[in-house]
């Protein structure tokens, strides 16, 4: 498993919105991103933190900052997802599972005592140079959103 570290290059890639546009980390450059990997479209978690972000977008948006949300989740979930909760930002669909193993998120879980393969929910900041800023690898959904507000009102001058 790969592990990633703050001041790491973010691992470049190329994944589909459910628009069906193609959005690599790479044309994110120049500013801030917020990049949230989460394990599935339409869950409790999951809403929670979809609507937190969608609820703050725009005051990422004044910030000049991206927020992204990944999941291996198909396109035509992403679109029911979003169109349901109308999440302004984009969700990239991970099928192949080629992102979330880039970024080490994929891995062994435990719910009720079952043991199983999934994404972990983890959240990366990347630098407007592409660069690894922080790394939350344990997201309480409830609070995460003024956590990576917090974080960079300290680092956006």
């Amino acid at each position: 498993m790969v592990k990633l570290n703050i001041g790491d290059q973010a691992p470049e890639f190329t994944l589909k919105d459910y628009h069906g546009n193609n959005i690599s980390l790479s044309s994110l450059k120049g500013k801030y991103t917020v990049l949230y990997f989460y394990p599935k479209d339409d869950t409790p978690g999951c809403t929670i933190e979809a609507k937190s972000f969608r609820d703050s977008y725009k005051e990422f948006v004044d910030m000049g900052v991206n927020v992204i949300g990944i999941s291996v989740d198909s396109v035509t979930s992403h679109k029911n997802f979003c169109e349901k909760y109308a999440l302004p930002f984009p969700i990239l669909s991970d099928e192949g599972r080629e992102v979330v193993n880039l970024y080490g998120v994929w891995g062994s879980k435990s719910l009720y005592g079952k043991v199983f393969e999934g994404t972990n929910r983890t959240t990366f900041i990347i630098d407007p140079e592409g660069k690894i800023s922080k790394i939350w690898k344990k997201v309480n959904v409830k609070v995460h959103t003024q956590e990576v507000f917090d974080y960079l009102h300290s680092v956006i001058k």
